[in-house]
């Protein structure tokens, strides 16, 4: 579904280049759980927003289903981060002045959704990650743990094919991460989702299909 060839990225002038991404090689099929683990300043995030169309490579390509995305209009490539793809970030980014479920309707607003669509798809995700009893709190109101799960339904409003998660359990305690990493597996299995999640947590990784490991901004074990 997703191939990734010869992908570099590269920061700075030409005289002075910071390479961020060195060459970069996978192919990620329909349905698939990966890990993505290394020490910060691995590229690991990099590679997740080029997935995510968030940025462009300096070289090389990304296809999805035979489809170079960076060859896409920007309407097009719009269109692509809005239905396709569902974000997760380590700080929620949660809008603080709505309430939990105008967070989860948002893209589904942006996406001109009608109004009465966009809340029934967003009731029933918050009532999917157990919080159907938090609807119009907001997130100042939520714990952290509540907080990502508002995230979570967020990222699935759209119906996305691909999750890319980035370290999504980074500021949450151990208890609370495992609440997480479960509410993954069942959306996984109810979704038939294909997520990539960026985490420094082997315990995570080690529940995900597969694990990619990043150094120095190349793969060094899959």
């Amino acid at each position: 579904m997703i191939k990734v060839s010869q992908l570099c990225k590269t920061y700075g002038v030409s005289n002075n280049p910071v390479r961020v991404l060195r060459d970069v090689t996978l192919e990620i099929g329909v349905g698939e759980r990966i890990g993505i683990v290394g020490s910060s300043g691995a590229g690991k995030t990099t590679l997740m927003h080029i997935l995510g169309a968030l940025d462009r490579p300096t070289s090389g390509g990304v296809t999805v289903d035979g489809r170079d995305i960076f060859s896409m209009t920007a309407a097009q490539m719009d269109s692509f981060r809005n239905r396709e793809i569902g974000f997760v970030f380590q700080f929620n980014q949660l809008l603080p002045e709505f309430s939990a479920l105008e967070n989860v309707m948002m893209p589904a607003l942006i996406a001109r959704l009608a109004g009465s669509e966009a809340r029934s798809r967003a009731t029933q995700l918050l009532d999917e990650v157990g919080l159907l009893h938090r609807l119009e709190h907001k997130p100042g109101q939520l714990s952290g743990g509540e907080q990502q799960r508002v995230a979570i339904a967020r990222a699935l409003v759209m119906q996305p094919r691909f999750l890319l998660a980035d370290e999504p359990t980074g500021n949450l305690d151990s208890g609370t991460s495992d609440a997480i990493y479960n509410l993954f597996q069942r959306l996984h299995a109810s979704r038939d989702l294909t997520m990539l999640i960026v985490t420094h947590s082997d315990r995570l990784a080690s529940r995900l299909d597969r694990v990619v490991k990043m150094e120095d901004g190349c793969i060094v074990g899959v």
